[in-house]
């Protein structure tokens, strides 16, 4: 099966789907050129069916969330899309735990949280990314991480077998997971939480989110933190000792706000973002011996 039969059993279907989907538009980098097939799955049946037609057929997949850690190539992609968002959202609340579905944003379950006095999730208000990705690289912020709440975790393992991890499997750390570098999907996640007062929890997330905006640079299109935090110190605070602020290659640029931000200064390219990464890896390198590693996933077409 071809990507263009292919796109006709999507089209024979009853799915959510975008031909030739322009990926700038699903990563907050706002970069990317399009994709051949974008589908948004509805449940695990539909999810499971479109992998195993694509799997069959021998047509890539690529599976994202709100894109916010993700640079596509500016070529695009050849095959199909997955995107888990809005269409895979469903969360329930039952005293103090939560179960949801990994396309919830972080900052829409922050609220749900808020909104039933669940205390706990304030730190991930901010990050602007999705349940399901956040668990992959275990997510965090203002010194909390996924790992604080998160106890169980319902994937799509690469046999085709739907499996939960408890808390001892999920084999969290700093910027990861026992789903790190594999082709596991998470479907869904339970988080344990502690009963709150509204109001504080609520003053809790504004306080930080005017922190965010006085520290980051919100204004502009980026990835977040664009590098890893090394063994040896802090990348933003290295990137900043070696007179990286404003370096800029094309259209993307090192932030004068907050040195570990790389963002979409002006139309930047795929390209223009791998350039300014190496750089800054090479200059940091030679002052410091440390090695950045970059928390930005590149995927697609070189």
């Amino acid at each position: 099966m071809s990507v263009d039969s292919m796109k006709q059993f999507i089209t024979q279907g009853d799915f959510d789907y975008i031909f030739d989907a322009p990926m700038c538009d699903y990563t907050t980098l706002k970069i990317g050129g399009k994709a051949d097939i974008l589908v948004q799955p509805r449940s695990i049946e539909e999810l499971t069916l479109i992998i195993s037609k694509a799997k069959e057929n021998n047509i890539d997949t690529f599976f994202i969330g709100n894109g916010s850690n993700l640079l596509v190539r500016d070529k695009g992609i050849r095959g199909i899309v997955i995107k888990f968002g809005a269409n895979f959202a469903k969360t329930t609340v039952e005293g103090e735990i939560i179960t949801a579905q990994s396309g919830i944003s972080l900052s829409k379950l922050a609220c749900i949280c808020a909104d039933n006095g669940l205390s706990g999730f304030e730190f991930a208000a901010g990050i602007p990314g999705s349940l399901g990705g956040g668990i992959v690289m275990n997510a965090g912020a203002y010194k909390g991480e996924l790992k604080d709440v998160v106890f169980s975790v319902t994937a799509l393992t690469e046999s085709g077998e739907i499996k939960t991890f408890n808390e001892d499997e999920l084999d969290f750390s700093y910027r990861h997971s026992c789903f790190s570098h594999t082709n596991m999907l998470v479907l869904e996640a339970k988080l344990r939480l502690e009963k709150g007062n509204k109001a504080e929890i609520k003053a809790k997330i504004a306080e930080l989110a005017q922190k965010r905006r006085t520290t980051q640079p919100l204004e502009y299109p980026s990835a977040g933190s664009a590098f890893k935090r090394p063994m040896d110190g802090f990348a933003a605070a290295m990137i900043d000792s070696c007179g990286l602020k404003g370096c800029t290659v094309g259209g993307a640029q090192i932030s004068q706000k907050h040195a570990g931000f790389l963002i979409n200064y002006q139309n930047a390219t795929a390209n223009d973002v791998t350039k300014l990464l190496h750089h800054v890896q090479e200059v940091v390198f030679s002052k410091y011996g440390t090695m950045l590693e970059p928390e930005i996933i590149t995927i697609g077409e070189e």
